[in-house]
């Protein structure tokens, strides 16, 4: 390659890097404007403008602001929310069909469950019954000893006391077990209608 060949290639090179220089836009925190090469990362997801060489208008970026972002967020979270809730769903339902085969046999399974619940609660409300009688014999014991002036024994007053939280403690367990039989009994109706949906089923 002579001289001449070699200062061809070198003004080619020059031009095209020339022509394809492109310049940022930009204004700091301060309002000053900057130009250059490459934005600052501080100032990338700012408003800012890509220039030719030429000073033409490439592109234009406008700046996300934080509410903007927050919504974004928001939005992607209530998206992702959602699907993994018809996921959800679509599992249940899978389940549902695959478990019974007739709204009857949902009606089946609720009995057998409150059976369960109700026997809880009937054997609960026996508990009681007996704690109480337990717990008006010692009180009548501690009047009558009181009446005649006795002292009351240590042994005594720890029976009332143990009475007492025994039937604070199974008047709990029966709120709960009355609880669990609503849930039982609206869990198994949602599923039934469900169930119906899903076999397109309109009857009751």
């Amino acid at each position: 390659m002579n001289i001449f060949s070699a200062c061809l290639v070198l003004i080619v090179v020059v031009f095209s890097t020339t022509a394809e220089a492109k310049l940022y836009k930009w204004v700091d925190d301060k309002g000053v404007t900057h130009y250059g090469e490459v934005i600052p990362p501080e100032y990338a997801n700012k408003s800012n403008v890509l220039l030719s060489d030429k000073g033409l208008l490439i592109k234009r970026t406008e700046e996300i602001n934080n509410k903007e972002r927050r919504a974004n967020v928001e939005d992607e979270a209530k998206k992702r929310i959602d699907n993994e809730a018809k996921l959800e769903q679509s599992r249940k339902d899978k389940a549902l069909q695959n478990t019974f085969s007739s709204a009857e046999e949902i009606d089946l399974a609720r009995d057998r469950n409150l059976h369960q619940v109700e026997s809880l609660i009937s054997s609960i409300q026996s508990l009681q019954k007996t704690a109480r009688e337990n717990l008006k014999n010692y009180q009548q014991e501690a009047a009558e000893r009181k009446r005649a002036g006795r002292k009351l024994p240590v042994s005594l007053q720890a029976d009332i006391t143990e009475s007492e939280n025994k039937l604070a403690k199974l008047q709990l367990d029966l709120v709960k077990a009355q609880e669990k039989a609503v849930t039982v009994k609206s869990n198994y109706e949602a599923d039934k209608m469900r169930f119906r949906e899903l076999s397109g089923s309109a009857k009751k």
